[in-house]
């Protein structure tokens, strides 16, 4: 069974568990392994539908880890690499990307089951599931990444966008604010809060899981296919550019490294 990423399937389910203590950061490590896992349970037939939850006491994921950014900042500035072949990177995508977009693409039902903090990268993920269910509870959803001088580059600028409008997100994502489930809920980002995430998040799935599947899969595609500009183009813009500030931008780097050093709360608001 693997480390960092749980899987278990019943009922036609798939129930994904991000696990990763103590504190519930996504690296890279566990980012492989959900690539694998997701890859099985989107060649299973017998799986029809997807939840994703955390399995850290108080966690979905947390956000993406820090000092991965910061080593990643130092290889990218070391290779000497232009803006231009930063931008073209960029336009590939990366390990992080591919899986996401996975999960955004998949034909099956996705459900977030957020059982707690969800924030950076974590909500980016949480942001490429269909449904997102939110626990009731003292934690924060959102973007916060500004707050250390970066900005969210695994898909959050374009994604909240199109989940609670331009308006909304420019808000959010420029104050580096997140908010409590309540005010998510009021704002769009989650479609409903819960006592128990999991709990729902199985009820919803079960309902699904007998619905015809094929009628679910066009129908989510052709939603996800509404949008003027292409998602896979708003995120290659991303990607790009946040490889071109955290290698140009020394300030930024200084901020995440700050940030490590003194473990700060990373939510300013």
């Amino acid at each position: 069974m693997s480390a960092l990423v749980r899987l278990e399937i019943a009922e036609n389910i798939a129930t994904v568990t991000f696990d990763n203590p103590p504190r519930g950061y996504m690296n890279a490590a566990q980012v492989a392994e959900l690539d694998v896992i997701v890859d099985r349970v989107a060649a299973d037939d017998n799986v029809r539908v997807v939840i994703f939850t955390g399995g850290v006491a108080g966690v979905f994921v947390c956000h993406y880890d820090v000092a991965e950014i910061v080593a990643v900042a130092k290889m990218i500035k070391d290779s000497g690499r232009s803006e231009g072949e930063l931008m073209a990177a960029g336009e590939r995508g990366n390990a992080i990307s591919a899986v996401f977009d996975k999960v955004d693409r998949m034909a099956k039902p996705t459900i977030a089951a957020i059982n707690g903090f969800v924030q950076g990268g974590g909500f980016e993920f949480a942001l490429c599931c269909d449904l997102r269910i939110a626990e009731k509870g003292d934690y924060r959803i959102g973007l916060p990444e500004t707050n250390i001088g970066i900005f969210p580059g695994a898909g959050g600028t374009e994604r909240l966008p199109r989940v609670i409008g331009e308006a909304k997100a420019l808000e959010l994502i420029l104050r580096g604010r997140t908010v409590g489930p309540e005010e998510a809920l009021s704002l769009g980002m989650v479609h409903e809060v819960e006592g128990s995430a999991l709990a729902r998040a199985r009820e919803i799935a079960r309902e699904l899981a007998v619905m015809p599947p094929r009628g679910i899969a066009e129908a989510k595609a052709l939603v996800k296919r509404t949008t003027e500009r292409t998602l896979d183009a708003a995120c290659a813009t991303g990607r790009g550019r946040f490889s071109v500030l955290i290698a140009q931008d020394e300030g930024s780097v200084a901020a995440m490294q700050r940030f490590l050093v003194t473990g700060e709360d990373i939510n300013k608001h």
